[in-house]
């Protein structure tokens, strides 16, 4: 089978001309073929708060009311998939900027209201393999926004680690499948403060071991659980690394 190399890059990465260039042209000398999936949190934090919006999180994930829809969709969807887009065309790549709505490669259903409502979040439900796979035929390179929708004429806001996972399971059987997941520190951390305290391999009983010893923790837990259920559908391969490596084969092996 042919190699598919899965991006997920992380929203400081993105925010910022100068490192998304120089991340940009890492990107496009990986080998065979190639999707890019992006945040912007940031961003759209900064917008919201210059229309008066709060920004509410809870365990790192943003709370998306209504208003706070209009805004992730005008930044993610908008602003920083269009940037991308129009960088790659620079370099000579043909990129085409989607959301989950788009050619309706992405269906998902609104989180149910439990301990935590959190808005118009959206749990995915079906990736749309076949029109992925039509657009890596033709050559595209997929730059997809975390923007999903219902079915029902309705945007969700969607995590983008549990995108970059979805969509490398649904190929999984068409490709060999590389999830890389690429962010500012060099990989998992044994220490948060030390760079050089890398773990270069973690299987799941380890990843349990860390946790439970809180080593592991925050954000990363579910990084790392999109990465582990990705390994037991069929991705040959997980990595969680800094942007400046991700054509380098270094950062966290998931095993």
């Amino acid at each position: 089978m042919y190699q598919l190399t899965i991006v997920k890059v992380g929203g400081k990465i993105v925010e910022n001309p100068e490192s998304l260039m120089t991340f940009l042209k890492d990107f496009i000398l990986l080998a065979g073929e190639k999707i890019l999936i992006h945040g912007g949190g940031r961003s759209a934090t900064n917008l919201a708060e210059k229309l008066g919006l709060e920004t509410k999180m809870t365990e790192g994930r943003r709370i998306t009311d209504a208003e706070m829809l209009k805004v992730v969709t005008m930044v993610y969807a908008g602003l920083i998939n269009k940037t991308i887009v129009a960088q790659l065309q620079k370099l000579r790549i043909d990129a085409i900027g989607l959301t989950g709505a788009d050619m309706n490669l992405i269906l998902s259903q609104k989180r149910p209201v439990k301990e935590i409502d959190y808005g118009f979040v959206g749990d995915i439900k079906e990736i749309n393999a076949p029109a992925i796979l039509e657009l890596l035929d033709q050559n595209y390179l997929p730059v997809i926004a975390p923007i999903t929708h219902d079915g029902n004429g309705n945007l969700l806001n969607t995590n983008a680690d549990t995108i970059a996972a979805e969509i490398a399971k649904a190929l999984a059987f068409n490709y060999n499948i590389r999830l890389i997941y690429c962010f500012e520190k060099r990989g998992v951390l044994m220490n948060e403060a030390d760079e050089e305290s890398l773990i270069p391999n973690l299987d799941f009983q380890l990843f349990q071991q860390y946790k439970n010893e809180g080593i592991i923790q925050g954000g990363m837990i579910p990084k790392l659980d999109n990465a582990f259920q990705a390994i037991a559908s069929g991705v040959k391969e997980v990595i969680i690394t800094c942007a400046s490596d991700v054509n380098k084969g270094k950062g966290t092996f998931i095993r």
